[in-house]
């Protein structure tokens, strides 16, 4: 999406929340860090003279696109959605979807399993509730400090991953169930590739609910929106 700004000359700025510590260089002007709520980012569109806003955050970032949703309708500032289609199974998958985090914690077997808990690292603390199990976790940056699971393997990686690569990662950690959030695209797939491979069960948490907006899945198609109310040049 950023790329595409780029090649069309327009006038963006690219929002990082800050989350991590090394993020993507982008071909636009970035900012890091917090607005500080609804209206911290209705004063930020403000002072700007903000007249559109993508919001491409995770899925499962409800919170930041909640509040998007409220700042653009407090401001009047035009608001669309890149989003990904999400993941749906397919022949040779078994997946569980559950609705939430607490919903992938309480299905969880009670027998001693060796887990992959590709959550990323924001919802660890729940899963200490589940001591019993051994949890395989991939994360973008080195974890600091102790981790909440008294048993846990560590890999610090990026994506995109392939499904190869993928499959020898859970053969070597003995990985019989993948708890996995539906975050859609390409670039974190392939563990589910590798699950169907391996005829591992998935529990899949399903994204949350965010408030009405216009949704598009592809770039161009936001830069039609684009292309339709503003100019890209201003």
């Amino acid at each position: 999406m950023a790329q595409a700004l780029a090649d069309a000359g327009a006038d963006a700025v690219f929002s990082y929340a800050g989350h991590t510590d090394n993020p993507m260089a982008q071909p636009l002007p970035t900012r890091m860090g917090g607005f500080g709520g609804i209206d911290g980012l209705a004063g930020y569109l403000s002072a700007e003279r903000i007249t559109h806003v993508i919001d491409a955050t995770h899925p499962f970032a409800a919170q930041m696109s909640a509040h998007a949703v409220a700042a653009c309708t407090q401001t009047g500032v035009a608001l669309a959605a890149l989003e990904r289609p999400a993941w749906q199974a397919g022949p040779g998958d078994d997946w569980r979807s559950v609705p939430d985090m607490a919903g992938a914690l309480n299905a969880l077997p009670d027998a001693p399993t060796r887990i992959f808990l590709a959550i990323g690292r924001l919802n660890l603390d729940l899963f200490a509730a589940r001591p019993q199990h051994h949890y395989l976790l991939r994360v973008v940056d080195t974890p600091k400090g102790a981790l909440p699971l008294p048993q846990a393997d560590v890999v610090v990686a990026k994506g995109p991953f392939s499904a190869d690569a993928d499959r020898a990662l859970m053969l070597d950690h003995g990985t019989q169930l993948i708890v996995a959030k539906n975050g859609g695209g390409s670039g974190a797939r392939a563990k589910l590739d590798a699950a169907r491979d391996l005829g591992l069960p998935v529990i899949m948490i399903d994204r949350p609910a965010v408030p009405v907006r216009a949704t598009f899945g592809t770039v161009d198609q936001v830069m039609a929106w684009l292309g339709h109310d503003a100019d890209l040049g201003v």
